[in-house]
């Protein structure tokens, strides 16, 4: 059965994400603050841990510096703040989504299925991709091994960002609707809500150096990956 950490000070809304994910078929375990999902996962393994910031001992951001030392488990993040700061914070972090409060739960569980599928395809060897790489100037994106690199220099990209990168290169010269890149990196709908989007697309850029002039912005439309090859 499918494991999932729910972190959070407050016991309702740990009761009502557990209500909903065990009704969708996850086994749930709770951790009211930082410093205890820090030592269940320690302990444990889990699918994905779904995590608020604003707790008592250790607060959100610092128990996942602290879990991102000895697990890459999937990090979903809950916070009653929305500001672009945050949320750029959270995703240097390597989070894999994040939702602000309130929510509604069953948009969480979405994000929950959605964040699962493209953990479990990631994990699935795939021997056609063996040897796929991809050079444009000084810009190497190895798909196989997760490995990107900028004048030789590997760079660290959070989960969604090399999901955006992959997806971008193998669609270049093609233009993207927002919608579109949404639907296939998140899985699910966003409501039209598409700030996230242009978040990660400008720390894609910020990671990518003088090779961000690759990525397009097409006003009112979305996103095109421009390259020769």
């Amino acid at each position: 059965m499918t494991k999932l950490l729910v972190v959070d000070d407050e016991e309702n809304i740990r009761a009502i994400i557990r209500k909903y994910a065990e009704f969708s078929g996850y086994s749930v375990t709770e951790a009211g603050d930082g410093m205890e999902a820090v030592r269940l996962c320690r302990d444990d393994q889990f699918d994905l841990i779904i995590m608020d910031i604003m707790m008592p001992e250790l607060d959100g951001f610092s128990a996942c510096r602290e879990i991102r030392k000895f697990t890459d488990t999937p990090i979903l993040m809950l916070s009653a703040r929305g500001e672009e700061y945050d949320k750029i914070n959270a995703f240097n972090l390597g989070i894999d989504d994040y939702v602000v409060k309130p929510f509604s739960p069953k948009e969480l569980m979405l994000r929950v299925e959605a964040i699962l599928k493209r953990t479990r395809r990631a994990s699935q060897p795939q021997e056609e991709q063996k040897n796929d790489v991809f050079t444009q100037e000084g810009l190497t994106v190895d798909f196989t091994a997760r490995i990107v690199t900028v004048d030789g220099r590997t760079v660290d990209l959070s989960p969604k960002e090399y999901d955006l990168l992959f997806y971008l290169i193998r669609n270049r010269r093609i233009a993207l609707s927002r919608e579109r890149l949404i639907e296939e990196i998140w899985g699910y709908d966003f409501d039209g809500d598409d700030r996230t989007l242009d978040t990660h697309i400008k720390l894609l850029r910020r990671s990518l150096g003088e090779y961000s002039k690759f990525i397009t912005t097409l006003r009112g439309v979305g996103y095109r990956f421009e390259a020769e090859n």
